[in-house]
């Protein structure tokens, strides 16, 4: 097992305005009312979790708070990193490394 960790953005299309907060708020309370860590960036929304599955199952709530919204077309991006020789590494730990290396 490794730990995998994703990022991704949901962009709801056809709103009325060119904010899209809140919706990313409702999708993030959609994980926040679940027990579900996540860390926010300006551009995207970071999760963590052991497979493939959890991590989709993830983005499904998030998805799903936002549809409840009245959104009626949603693009999400996702990418994902697995790193298999380093199971127990946390998306922390990438950032780490590279601030190290600064």
């Amino acid at each position: 097992m490794s730990r995998i960790i994703a990022e991704f953005t949901l962009i709801p299309l056809g709103t009325c305005s060119t904010s899209l907060s809140q919706y990313v708020a409702k999708a993030l309370r959609g994980l926040k009312n679940r027990g579900i860590q996540f860390k926010i960036t300006p551009m995207s929304t970071i999760i963590e979790g052991d497979t493939l599955d959890e991590l989709f199952e993830f983005i499904k709530i998030a998805r799903e708070e936002v549809i409840k919204a009245g959104i009626k077309r949603l693009v999400i991006s996702i990418n994902i990193d697995e790193r298999l020789d380093k199971p127990n590494r946390k998306a922390e730990d990438k950032v780490r490394s590279v601030q190290e290396k600064l």
